[in-house]
């Protein structure tokens, strides 16, 4: 990475972080040891964790008391986490190392790359990770509750649409992965790509998938199964959508140069692709914000109920 500025750009789950890195951070100041400054729900927030959090406010350019900003952060955060464990609605580790991983990819760094700016900027790779954990576990949580809370079941929403179940694109998917190892990344990147876009031509379909890939260096097939058109990864979905034949246009990606298999596709209209299409119209809502005031509104509950202590 050359100059002074990196910046970075996070979207995870639709929750869009804009951050200016400088990569000029003084290097690792260590921390005091850290003390305790508030209690929530038998759970400490120290003042390690302010600090990181302080610095990640840094590198997002806010503005105000951050200290009292940290604080206030942490408490509610600890509050999510603890909702997200009671209701069973975390991402797993896998997840969060993924997202992490095309954060890195998606600014031009590999994993160990980023760790040090997050290192150099006092934030660090456990701070952020918790981060885009919680970032991607709220919004299931918060949209389970108002959903439910809302009383809108399948049907009601079937007679709101004038009786019908809304039709929406049924695919089976495989992936097709052109592995490039990161110590070679920057020397065999290009040359896996010409591979990758060449084999698309030759492509037999998804019943030879495998003995076809088993002809060519370090492509590996990963079944993918049936996805519905609302449940298709933002990365993949215009991809798709543009595909003609068999397959899709090449991506690169943390694993290497990737494109899918379109297996079959058909519309479909059944009650599992309902739900999918009435959850994706519910969490593009919350991608507006109009979920926002629910947020708060159970974060407010939370605190109401939650034993804090703040020393």
């Amino acid at each position: 990475m050359n100059g002074r500025q990196s910046l970075v750009r996070s979207m995870m789950m639709g929750v869009a972080l804009v951050a200016a890195v400088t990569l000029a951070v003084p290097a690792g100041t260590a921390l005091a040891a850290s003390t305790v400054v508030a209690v929530v729900n038998n759970t400490a927030i120290t003042t390690g964790d302010i600090e990181r959090r302080v610095a990640f406010l840094r590198l997002q350019h806010a503005k105000g008391n951050l200290r009292s900003m940290a604080r206030e952060q942490l408490i509610d955060d600890t509050l999510k986490r603890e909702e997200i464990l009671r209701t069973r609605s975390s991402v797993s580790m896998t997840e969060v190392d993924a997202a992490y991983a095309r954060f890195a990819a998606s600014n031009k760094m590999n994993v160990d790359q980023l760790g040090q700016i997050l290192d150099r900027a006092g934030v660090g790779t456990e701070h952020f990770k918790q981060f885009i954990a919680l970032q991607m576990s709220w919004p299931r949580v918060v949209n389970a509750r108002f959903g439910k809370a809302n009383g809108k079941t399948l049907a009601e929403r079937m007679q709101e649409n004038g009786g019908k179940k809304p039709v929406t694109t049924e695919y089976f998917l495989k992936q097709v992965i052109f592995v490039v190892p990161e110590k070679r990344r920057n020397a065999i990147l290009g040359k896996r790509k010409a591979e990758a876009e060449a084999s698309r031509a030759k492509f037999p379909g998804c019943d030879q998938a495998k003995a076809f890939a088993a002809t060519m260096h370090d492509v590996s097939i990963r079944d993918l199964g049936r996805v519905l058109a609302p449940e298709m990864p933002e990365d993949w979905k215009p991809l798709v959508e543009k595909a003609k034949g068999q397959t899709t246009g090449t991506r690169v990606t943390e694993k290497g140069v990737e494109y899918l298999a379109i297996c079959k596709q058909r519309e479909v209209n059944d009650d599992m692709a309902a739900e999918m299409v009435f959850r994706a119209e519910d969490l593009a809502k919350a991608k507006n914000g109009e979920s926002d005031e629910n947020s708060k509104k159970y974060v407010a509950e939370l605190r109401k109920k939650a034993t804090i202590t703040e020393r």
